[in-house]
C-alpha cells in the first residue's frame, strides 16, 4: 500500500525504485500489480464522471411572463370579467382578430380582472392532430432509459426550486390565490412528486419477480410494466402547476407520451408551465412534442375522451364532468382514473386540545380559499367542546385579511385568503348558506360576495363560519369548494362516523384526538380513500402513498406505485427456470386423442389431490392414484 501512495505522489521515482529492485530481485510482478490497480482506479473515474455528466441535471432558460411581476398593470381591466367577455368587449380580441367560427379564451387574474391574453381555443382537428404528434414522439422515448427519464425529472426539479417564486407568481396571477398557498400547494407538492419518482420510481417500472406455485416450481413467473402509448390528463383550475405537472411526470416516466387538457379557467398559465416542461425535454436532446397542450371548452373535448389513440385518462374535475368522461371512454374502453372532489370531514374526538391544532384546521379549511379537494369541509367537534372550537374559528376567521397577492398598488401585502377562480357560484353559494340559516343554522360571519376597497372587479367571498350545522342540511352534502367553515356537534363517536360517512363523497378524512389508537380505530370505520390522524392532507404530500377516494368522489389511484403503474401496460411473461432441464410436456393419458377418459380423470384428479387436498392423507392418495393411472397402459 505504502508503494502505491509513493507511485502516486512521485510515480517516476517510484517506478525507477522498483525498476532497480527488479533488477536485484526479479519482482516485475509487483510492479504490473501496482500499475494495474493505478490504472483500474483511473478507468473506473473517468467512467463514473462520464455517467455523472449524463446523468446531471440540465439547465435551460424559459423566460417569465411580463404579466407575472408583480408591479405589471399594463393591461385593461375587465368589469365582471368572464371565459368569453372578448365577444362584448372588440378591445380584448386577439389582436390579429378573430377567426371566424372559432373560440377565443379570455383570460384574466380573478384576483384583480386584469386582462392576460385571448388564446384561441383548440377545435377538434387541431386536438387531434396533437395526438398524433404526441404518438409518433413515444415511439422512440418508449424505449428511453430510466437514465433518461430521471435526467428529464432532475432538470425539471432543478429549474424549479431555483425559479419556484417566477412560478408561484404565474399561478397567483391565473388563479388569484395567495404565494403561500402557491407555494404550499403548486411548488411544495410537485417537488415531492419528481423527488419521489427519482428515488423510487425505477424500482416500481422494472420487471417483477412473482412466486410460482409448487405445480409451477421449474417457471419463473414476472410482470412487466410497458408504456401504453399516449395517455391523457383532463385537470381542473386551482393548482394549475401542479395538476398539469404531476400527470405528465408520471407519463413521461412511464415511457408515455401524454396530451394534457388544462381548465380553461387557467389556460394562460398552463401554456407557459407546459412550455417549460418542453423547453426542458428540448435541452435533454428529447422531442418536445411528447407533451401536447389542448385548451379548449367541454364541448371540444370528446375528440380527447373518444379517441382510440388514447389509452388512458386521468380526470380531476366535478362530478357532472367525469361521468361525461368516463361514459365517453366506454367507446374504446379506455381506462379512466376519476378523481371528483369531496366533502372531507374532520372529526375531533373528546379530549382534543384545541389549541395545538387549531392552525391546522383554518388551512385545512381556508387554505386556496377553500378550492381544494382535500380541504375540510366539515368539521365534527364534540358538544363538550363545541362552543369553545366554534368560539375560536369564528375569531381568527375575523382576521383575515383578503386580497390579491400581486397587485402594483401593494394591496396584495399581508393577504391571507385570496379570490376565487370566478364569480360563477357565488349565487349557489349565497343560497345554500342562507337555506342553512333558515333552518337553524348560526351564521356570524361572512356568507356572501366581499366587496373589496381597492380590488373591485375581484372574485372574493367573505371568509365565512357556520355552526350548528345538521347531516340533513343541504350545505352539509355538497361541496362548497370555497372560504366555508361548517362546524357540526356530534354527541357519540358512533355518531361522529355515521355523520362522516353520510355524504356522497368519499375522498378523505382527518381524525385529532389524544389517544392514537383510538383515532386509528374510528379511521378504520370511515368510508373514504385516506384519512390522517392529527393532520390534514399530508397523504398527498407523501407521494408513496396512493391518491383517490370512493362513491362519487371517484375510482381509480394516482400517485404512489399504484398510480404510476395505471400508466402501463402490466404485461405477465412465465418462462422455463431450466430449460435444458426440465419443460412442461403433456402426460400420455391426457393427450389428444385421449385414449381413455377414466385414466385421465384418474391424472387430472390425482394432481389436484396430490397439491391441494386439505390434509396429508388426502394428498397421500391422490399421488397414489396419479402414479398408477400413469403407469397403465
Amino acid at each position: 500500500m505504502g508503494t502505491l501512495v509513493s507511485f502516486l505522489i512521485h510515480p517516476f521515482s517510484t517506478v525507477r525504485r522498483i525498476r532497480d529492485q527488479y533488477d536485484e530481485e526479479g519482482n516485475l510482478g509487483d510492479l504490473i500489480y501496482h500499475l494495474t490497480l493505478f490504472f483500474a482506479f483511473g478507468i473506473y473515474t473517468v467512467i463514473r464522471r462520464h455517467l455523472n455528466a449524463q446523468n446531471r441535471a440540465k439547465s435551460f432558460r424559459v423566460d417569465p411572463p411580463e404579466q407575472a411581476d408583480p408591479s405589471w398593470s399594463n393591461a385593461q381591466t375587465i368589469h365582471n370579467a368572464r371565459l368569453d367577455s372578448h365577444k362584448y368587449d372588440a378591445s380584448l380580441a386577439p389582436p390579429v382578430g378573430e377567426l371566424s367560427g372559432r373560440d377565443y379564451i379570455t383570460c384574466f387574474d380573478p384576483a384583480t380582472g386584469l386582462h392576460l391574453g385571448t388564446p384561441l381555443a383548440d377545435n377538434v382537428v387541431e386536438i387531434e392532430t396533437k395526438i398524433d404528434r404526441a404518438e409518433v414522439a413515444q415511439v422512440k422515448w418508449r424505449t428511453s432509459s430510466f437514465a433518461d427519464r430521471k435526467r428529464v425529472v432532475r432538470s425539471l426539479k432543478k429549474w424549479l426550486v431555483e425559479n419556484q417564486e417566477v412560478c408561484a407568481r404565474v399561478a397567483c396571477r391565473d388563479t388569484g390565490k395567495t404565494l403561500i398557498d402557491a407555494g404550499l400547494g403548486e411548488v411544495l407538492t410537485t417537488c415531492s412528486k419528481m423527488d419521489w419518482l427519482l428515488r423510487h420510481g425505477e424500482r416500481y417500472l422494472r420487471p417483477e419477480t412473482r412466486s410460482s406455485p409448487l405445480l409451477l416450481g421449474y417457471k419463473t413467473s414476472q410482470v412487466h410494466y410497458e408504456p401504453l402509448g399516449v395517455v391523457a390528463a383532463i385537470v381542473s383550475w386551482n393548482y394549475p402547476l401542479h395538476n398539469a405537472w404531476s400527470p405528465i411526470l408520471a407519463a413521461l416516466f412511464a415511457g408515455n407520451a401524454i396530451v394534457i387538457k388544462c381548465s380553461e379557467h387557467v389556460a394562460w398559465s398552463s401554456m407557459w408551465f407546459v412550455d417549460v416542461i418542453k423547453e426542458c425535454l428540448r435541452a435533454c436532446s428529447f422531442d418536445p412534442e411528447l407533451v401536447q397542450l389542448v385548451c379548449c371548452f367541454p364541448d371540444q373535448a370528446e375528440a380527447l375522451t373518444r379517441s382510440p389513440k388514447i389509452k388512458h385518462i386521468t380526470f380531476i374535475g366535478s362530478e357532472r364532468v367525469g361521468r361525461e368522461v368516463a361514459i365517453a371512454a366506454t367507446q374504446h374502453l379506455t381506462p379512466v382514473t376519476l378523481e371528483l372532489g369531496g366533502k372531507d370531514p374532520a372529526i375531533v374526538l373528546p379530549g382534543t386540545d384545541i389549541e395545538q391544532w387549531s392552525s391546522l384546521w383554518m388551512r385545512g379549511i381556508f387554505q386556496n380559499a377553500g378550492q381544494n379537494c382535500i380541504g375540510i369541509e366539515r368539521l365534527l367537534v364534540h358538544r363538550s367542546q363545541y362552543d369553545e372550537v366554534y368560539n375560536l374559528i369564528l375569531s381568527r376567521a375575523r382576521g383575515l385579511r383578503t386580497g390579491a397577492a400581486l397587485s402594483a398598488d401593494g394591496v396584495g401585502t399581508g393577504v391571507d385568503v385570496g379570490s376565487m377562480i370566478s364569480r360563477d357560484r357565488f349565487q349557489t353559494l349565497q343560497d345554500r348558506v342562507e337555506a342553512a340559516e333558515a333552518r337553524g343554522a348560526r351564521v356570524e360571519l361572512g356568507g356572501r360576495p366581499h366587496s373589496h376597497p381597492y380590488l373591485n372587479n375581484g372574485a372574493f367571498f367573505e371568509p365565512t363560519v357556520i355552526g350548528e350545522v345538521r347531516q340533513d342540511m343541504d350545505i352539509a352534502q355538497h361541496e362548497l369548494f370555497a372560504p366555508i367553515a361548517l362546524i357540526m356537534p356530534y354527541d357519540t363517536i358512533d355518531e361522529a362516523i355515521e355523520i362522516a360517512n353520510d355524504t356522497r363523497y368519499a375522498l378523505g378524512a382527518s381524525v385529532f384526538g389524544p389517544d392514537k389508537y383510538e383515532c386509528l380505530e374510528v379511521a378504520r370505520r370511515l368510508e373514504c380513500g385516506m384519512v390522517a390522524i392529527n393532520d390534514f392532507g399530508v397523504f398527498y404530500l407523501n407521494q408513496d402513498l396512493p391518491f383517490g377516494g370512493i362513491k362519487a368522489s371517484g375510482y381509480g389511484r394516482f400517485g404512489g406505485p399504484e398510480g404510476l403503474r395505471s400508466l402501463t401496460n402490466l404485461k405477465t411473461i412465465i418462462v422455463d427456470r431450466w430449460p435444458w432441464l426440465l419443460q412442461t410436456s403433456i402426460p400420455r393419458p391426457l393427450d389428444y386423442p385421449v385414449r381413455s377418459p377414466t385414466q385421465a380423470w384418474d391424472v387430472a384428479s390425482g394432481i389436484v389431490d396430490a397439491l391441494y387436498a386439505d390434509g396429508w392423507r388426502e394428498s397421500w392418495e391422490g399421488l397414489q392414484r396419479l402414479f398408477t393411472a400413469m403407469r397403465r397402459h
